[in-house]
């Protein structure tokens, strides 16, 4: 009797009995846990919620046995640990992880379940590190290929960064991670991210910038948000009432917490009352022996626990955003079926290294250079490998996605297993440090001595692998910066021009995260791009130069044969990088191939192009509607000699209606498996009407024109392969 009295009085001081404490019984319905805990709390522990306690932490709440929030950068992998409160690594040994391929190699497989094997691989190495919230994944829109941000992306197209993110999403916060989908919204360019002022039409805004939010908010049920720098119509976006309650809470009904960018926050009645939740970054590193600025006088800290006590804010606003955070700690920190997650296992690294063989786009294949397979590559004595990316660290750099890998694979160590005595290198090049916001002073006679090196060695070589393209150097493809061309940097056009010169074997592979031009193209047998790979980098290149995997990547932007081809480019300065902090999104719904389709401006590779090692044909395609969607089918068969994937794309266009259109969107998209030489797959891809909806700025809503309906059905946006109408009458 005595020991059972002392047991149900230790389970009622330790909050352990589910009727008294709902927020502690993990198996309880989470809105029952937030009304509970919110209940019970006082509010300045409501206000300790809503903002940073540490570089990469909130608060939760001791008192009642309410976890902390555990954030750290993503996408493409766990950043290493840094210092409580500085930018300092921590200099743990035991945070080191696999380094998933980039956003824009993902979106480039056109592969649905490659990305749910993302989600749930790199949210397993947040879960053992850890961590309750991912920072990623990120689909702002490819506007323009000098976006340093851009390999965080997934391309230019909406539909496809929308679809591509949801199972993503789905299977990240289905091991307890949140994503943090970001950056919401119109964040674009890094040149004036802090302060630049968004100007597009509602049209734009709509059917372009905000539809791959909107898709992750409605599919997937992104748990977390993260604001943008930016702002529209003159606010910032990080505390914007019109987006943040207006669109995102409201209209769309989400219920998860909008967490600021890194010191994305400026006002604290703005950031009361425009739909922040969690205001991150402000300021400084939060050691006041090192600033009269601590946590607490965050803009969301004491200042607006003084406007509640006030009455000048209800106390309805507070906790409105409290629930929010609360809600999330219920489904990540202190969610029972969270995983406990593993690091740097095998079954990552294999998910890594598929992600990039099927991301890697065959852009050129002339005489059939490629494949290298062992028949073929016994004609060659001497391979040449040229190009500082064939060893560089890709991981490194690029400011917020930096990683500290337990290993990558490089490009050059991978050609050497494969080939052997056969490979022989020079750099040719070189480019500097990955330092975030600083570009390394390079010496030009150095400089010279690389390409003259290269030079040299091609005079005795059979075949020259050039492997550059773009790094993660600042004012390359990395954060709070630009870049400052559309050609290749670091003197790569001319060096590879006259390599060809000397060798008309030469194949030219490059990395990075944005279109750029290729003078050369003429002049050169193979192109092969890469984006990011990852820590597998180097096996997965290796795997599809040599035939071990048949290239099947497509791409999710549009290369243009120029700069001045892109469709914002001829509106000046005002539309890009923007004028007295006010940029214009001038040529509105006409962004990438939509411009390029419509206004018959000839790319150097379109939307959706890829090659491949093998050759396939389409049936005819069908259309069918029934109810609420319309279903397009279309027979695929590999007719060539070895086994390949391929992806077909649906165009639509509408019926001739009063606002302008662009001639093709795309709709829907299916990836065949595995096809043998003759073998067949008939794909059926389904459209819900409500994906066929225009934005109406008039009526400020969406509407179906009735009319006459073309699905196109091709290999890329300009290789149509069939076609079929059908009547939409509403």
């Amino acid at each position: 009797m005595k020991k059972n009295f002392i047991l149900s009085v230790l389970m009622v001081v330790g909050g352990m009995t589910a009727s008294a404490q709902t927020y502690l019984n993990p198996n309880a319905p989470v809105e029952e846990r937030v009304k509970d805990a919110l209940g019970r709390m006082t509010t300045h522990e409501k206000i300790k919620l809503l903002h940073a306690q540490s570089k990469f932490t909130s608060a939760g709440v001791p008192r009642l046995g309410i976890r902390q929030l555990n954030m750290d950068d993503g996408p493409h992998g766990v950043r290493e640990e840094l210092e409580w409160n500085t930018w300092s690594p921590a200099r743990w040994t035991n945070d080191s992880i696999v380094a998933f391929p980039s956003l824009t190699c993902l979106a480039s497989t056109w592969n649905r379940d490659l990305s749910q094997a993302y989600g749930n691989a790199v949210s397993e190495e947040f879960a053992f590190r850890g961590k309750d919230i991912m920072l990623g994944p990120g689909v702002n829109i490819q506007r323009t290929p000098l976006n340093g941000r851009a390999f965080e992306y997934m391309g230019e197209d909406p539909f496809l960064a929308g679809e591509m993110v949801v199972p993503y999403i789905q299977s990240a916060q289905k091991n307890g991670v949140a994503c943090c989908l970001k950056h919401f919204v119109l964040n674009d360019q890094e040149t004036d991210r802090f302060g630049v002022n968004v100007n597009i039409s509602e049209r734009a805004m709509n059917e372009i910038y905000l539809a791959p939010f909107k898709r992750a908010v409605e599919k997937a049920n992104v748990w977390t948000i993260m604001g943008s720098y930016n702002m529209w119509k003159g606010v910032h976006c990080c505390h914007n009432d019109e987006l943040l309650n207006g669109i995102l809470k409201k209209d769309w009904g989400w219920d998860g917490a909008l967490v600021s960018d890194w010191g994305g926050t400026t006002n604290t009645m703005e950031a009361a009352m425009g739909g922040l939740d969690i205001e991150m970054g402000t300021y400084t590193d939060g050691k006041t022996k090192e600033s009269d600025f601590g946590y607490d006088d965050y803009y969301l800290g004491n200042a607006f626990e003084k406007l509640i006590k006030e009455g000048k804010v209800p106390m309805s606003v507070l906790d409105e955003k409290a629930s929010r955070v609360l809600r999330t700690i219920f489904r990540t920190a202190m969610n029972p079926q969270k995983v406990i997650g593993n690091q740097c296992s095998e079954a990552h690294y294999d998910v890594c290294r598929q992600i990039g063989e099927e991301g890697i786009v065959l852009l050129k294949n002339e005489k059939n250079i490629l494949p290298l397979d062992i028949a073929k590559y016994k004609k060659y004595s001497n391979i040449l490998v040229v190009g500082e990316n064939a060893t560089r660290s890709l991981t490194q750099g690029g400011g917020s996605s930096e990683l500290k890998t337990l290993h990558d694979d490089s490009p050059l160590d991978a050609l050497k297993r494969r080939y052997e005595t056969m490979i022989d290198y020079a750099q040719g090049y070189y480019s500097g440090r990955a330092m975030y916001d600083h570009v390394d002073k390079l010496d030009p006679v150095k400089q010279a001595e690389l390409k003259a090196e290269a030079l040299e060695k091609a005079k005795s070589c059979d075949l020259i692998i050039f492997i550059g393209g773009l790094n993660k150097n600042t004012r390359q493809d990395c954060e709070n910066g630009d870049r400052e061309s559309y050609d290749l940097p670091y003197g790569q056009n001319e060096l590879i021009a006259e390599l060809a010169k000397i060798q008309k074997n030469i194949v030219v592979v490059t990395f990075g995260g944005n279109p750029y031009a290729m003078p050369w193209l003429k002049d050169v047998a193979g192109v092969v791009h890469c984006w990011y790979l990852g820590s597998e980098a180097g096996k997965s290149l290796v795997n599809v130069l040599s035939g071990v995997v048949n290239p099947s990547g497509k791409l999710p932007v549009t290369f243009a044969q120029k700069y001045e081809d892109y469709p914002y480019v001829k509106f000046g300065a005002e539309a890009y990088p923007g004028v007295n902090k006010q940029v214009y999104y001038k040529e509105d719904i006409f962004v990438g191939y939509r411009h390029f389709a419509t206004n018959n401006v000839k790319p150097l590779f379109p939307f959706g192009y890829g090659l491949s090692y093998t050759t396939f044909a389409y049936g005819k395609p069908t259309v069918e509607k029934t109810g609420d969607a319309v279903t397009v089918s279309v027979t695929v068969t590999n007719t060539g000699k070895v086994a390949g994937k391929e992806v077909a794309q649906v165009y639509v266009t509408y019926p001739q209606m009063e606002q302008a259109r662009p001639v093709k969107e795309l709709k829907a998209f299916a990836k065949t498996p595995l096809l043998d030489p003759g073998e067949s797959e008939t794909l059926r891809m389904t459209i819900p009407m409500d994906d066929l909806a225009v934005y109406d700025e008039e009526g400020r809503g969406w509407d179906i024109a009735e009319g006459m309906y073309t699905f196109s059905v091709g290999t890329n946006v300009n290789d149509i392969k069939g076609k079929a109408d059908v009547q939409i009458d509403m």
